[in-house]
């Protein structure tokens, strides 16, 4: 990866997916599709997505490994059949950049990065992740964070138009929201909800926490991990209230499936398969 494309990285919230329809869809007016007045229909939110998803898939490719995209796919969708919206065209993606990250977008699209997936030991930490992710779909923090902001105000203004200028304001507005992160109770609530939702799934629910853990054990200076360090709260935080929501509603859970010898299979796999042939 060169300087240039992990600064730009690091710059659109290493937002891409490997889901060719969404690398053909044309830049969307999302200035239009945001309203601050009128609710946000399922149809608009899937699209704004889409089309965010779209114009920022420059910014990094995702992993090329079809095998192990496809892991992450049945895992999210299976947790995601769990939820109050298991229609929504969920995608999952794994992107090619070492820095430590994951991110929802609206209509779910979820992402994380080859960097967090290296730090994971097994799948109940990659379901927690995944889960605590598409909390935030479901609940459609993005969409909440877009509509406070800078979309509100530029929904009835200049951005009618499909012009260079026009589409690079809303690719600038729409970066900005992963930069700055969302609200913190946002978090907090994905964490609960997420931990929940792995626990449906059939996971052992202490998944995101053995997660938080290992990013609390990382210099924040270190710049794998800055940008999310950035936007999201400490994960001592985030653990001593994971842990109190755990132990009191989730406890009984605690025995279920880490699948911590399939998920090392898969990853020594994977690792074999990113070794340069010859």
């Amino acid at each position: 990866m060169t300087p240039k494309l992990a600064k730009t990285i690091a710059a659109a919230a290493c937002i891409a997916v490997g889901i060719g329809h969404i690398a053909n869809t044309s830049a969307l007016n999302l200035g239009s599709l945001v309203k601050a007045i009128k609710p946000v229909s399922e149809k608009r939110e899937i699209k704004i997505g889409r089309g965010i998803a779209a114009n920022l898939l420059g910014a990094a490719a995702p992993v090329d490994d079809p095998e192990l995209q496809i892991y992450v796919n049945r895992i999210g969708k299976w947790i995601a059949l769990q939820t109050e919206k298991p229609h929504l065209p969920w995608h999952f993606a794994i992107l090619d950049t070492e820095t430590v990250n994951a991110f929802a977008m609206p209509g779910g699209y979820v992402f994380i990065t080859h960097g967090l997936l290296l730090l994971m030991r097994d799948e109940s930490e990659l379901a927690g992740v995944l889960a605590h992710e598409i909390s935030h779909v479901i609940k459609r923090h993005a969409l909440k964070t877009m509509r406070k902001g800078e979309w509100a105000k530029l929904g009835g203004q200049a951005l009618t138009n499909s012009s260079g200028q026009d589409f690079q304001q809303v690719l600038n507005v729409g970066t900005e929201l992963f930069s700055r992160g969302l609200d913190k109770k946002d978090e907090f609530m994905a964490d609960y909800l997420g931990a929940t939702l792995a626990a449906r799934a059939g996971y052992d629910p202490y998944g995101l926490l053995a997660v938080l853990q290992t990013l609390a054990s990382v210099n924040p200076t270190d710049d794998a991990v800055a940008l999310m360090f950035k936007t999201h709260p400490p994960p001592e935080e985030r653990m001593d209230r994971l842990t109190d929501f755990l132990d009191d509603k989730l406890g009984k859970y605690a025995e279920q499936a880490v699948n911590a010898e399939r998920f090392a299979r898969i990853m020594q796999d994977h690792m074999k398969r990113q070794q340069p042939s010859g």
